[in-house]
């Protein structure tokens, strides 16, 4: 690992990747609680985290399981799984007759030496306590097992946290069902002798999502995940630029004053991202609603407000950086969360597979809420027929081919029912200009 991002179009050498599993099962069970945009396939959603995996590899970029990762680092430092098994033991909670605890507390206290790491990594992704209660006969005794909130969200590896020019700022994930995956990543991240710019504290919230490296400068979006307390101790840490933009998550105007929906744009790669230099890719209405407030260094090496506020398009625009406009149809069928590879060369979701179930859902949400959501659906059928007569679906429209980005389309269908495309499936370990000799 370089552990260097200085800019998004910057090569892509190395990511980490975390394969669904039975946790991806649990949250299926309940898919609002659990933060997902819809029910899925959890076989589809395999199918196609695999399938980008091989892009990846295809590309040229070194991918690493999360699992795995783990796994092997625990080989090369044993020393490191003994404050693991500490954690798992702590983790796992037994109640029922006093009897039963006791030896069941010491029973795991005596095997937990023998537990690989798959299985120390397991009992951290799920989660588990088990209620015993006996029986009549001999060794009669009912075991029932509950999961204290798995980490069903964690094939989405870029929010726990984000990598700077200066190393990487660990994250604490704004919503409880989720801010356990931080805890298990970071705990990877340190093992494999990471180089740390900081990490985010309690009152303060930083999702990865909302972080763009610009090369000279940075942007970073703040609103329902990212709070301002973690804008301030982001804007301490050595992240490796002179200037942030922090931009405030804007409500899109079809929804209703008073009554945002933050979960349609609720990181910044959702409705902008970066296939190139010099060139973002953005969904117009929440571009020109999407305000930002600028922070540079000073001389005494702090970092200071300007005065003023921008929108994101004039800022941008001063930055000499093109909009590519993408639809609000386009936005939310997952467009702007593609995964810059290179200058000019994405991996990009097809949007046109995502209609059907994007549609239904908004229609779902507008027979439910109609005050809400009637007009953002009216636009968005709207914009389905003009694309369609039209240039049609990014990334296979005109303006794409035009400004001479390269994509690489995958169908995830299933996944971004979770609520992420490419982008927010990877954790980048390095995106250095060169690579390291090392």
């Amino acid at each position: 690992m370089a552990e260097s991002a200085r800019a998004e179009w910057d090569p892509l050498r190395e990511v980490m990747i975390h394969r669904p599993g039975i946790e991806m099962f649990f949250g299926l069970t309940e898919p609002y609680s659990f933060l997902y945009e819809r029910a899925f396939g959890l076989t589809g959603a395999v199918q196609e985290h695999e399938s980008l995996e091989r892009a990846l590899t295809a590309a040229g970029v070194t991918v690493r399981r999360l699992e795995h990762f783990a796994a092997d680092l625990a080989v090369r430092r044993p020393e490191i799984l003994d404050g693991v098994r500490a954690a798992a033991g702590r983790l796992v909670r037994y109640s029922g007759p006093r009897t039963l605890v006791e030896e069941a507390r010491r029973s795991l206290r005596r095997n937990i030496e023998r537990f690989d790491a798959e299985t120390l990594f397991d009992l951290l992704l799920l989660r588990p306590s088990v209620h015993l209660r006996r029986g009549r006969g001999e060794r009669v005794i009912f075991p029932t097992v509950a999961l204290d909130t798995p980490l069903a969200n964690l094939c989405f590896l870029r929010d726990q946290q984000a990598l700077t020019a200066g190393g990487f700022v660990l994250g604490r994930l704004a919503k409880p069902q989720r801010r356990h995956e931080a805890e298990l990543t970071s705990a990877v991240l340190r093992m494999g002798r990471a180089r740390i710019a900081g990490r985010i504290v309690a009152p303060g919230t930083f999702e990865g999502g909302d972080f763009l490296p610009m090369g000279e400068f940075a942007l970073l979006g703040t609103g329902d995940r990212t709070n301002r307390a973690a804008v301030r101790q982001l804007l301490r840490m050595p992240i490796g630029v002179d200037e942030v933009a922090v931009v405030r998550q804007p409500s899109h105007p079809a929804l209703p004053d008073g009554d945002p929906d933050p979960m349609i744009n609720m990181h910044l790669d959702t409705y902008v991202n970066v296939p190139g230099r010099g060139l973002v890719v953005g969904c117009e209405p929440l571009l020109r609603r999407a305000r930002v407030e600028v922070y540079a260094r000073g001389g005494g090496g702090g970092m200071h407000r300007l005065p003023g506020s921008h929108s994101l398009p004039d800022y941008l625009k001063a930055k000499r950086f093109e909009v590519l406009p993408i639809t609000t149809l386009e936005q939310m069928c997952y467009a702007s969360n593609f995964l810059c590879l290179a200058d000019r060369r994405i991996l990009a979701v097809e949007v046109e597979r995502e209609l059907d179930r994007v549609l239904a859902g908004l229609a779902l949400a507008a027979r439910r809420r109609p005050r809400r959501y009637a007009a953002l659906l009216a636009l968005a059928r709207r914009e389905r027929e003009e694309l369609t007569d039209g240039d049609g679906f990014f990334p296979h429209k005109r303006s794409v081919r035009e400004a001479g980005i390269d994509v690489t389309p995958l169908t995830l269908r299933e996944l971004t029912g979770g609520y992420g495309g490419a982008h927010c499936l990877t954790c980048v370990l390095d995106r250095s200009p060169r690579r390291s000799s090392s």
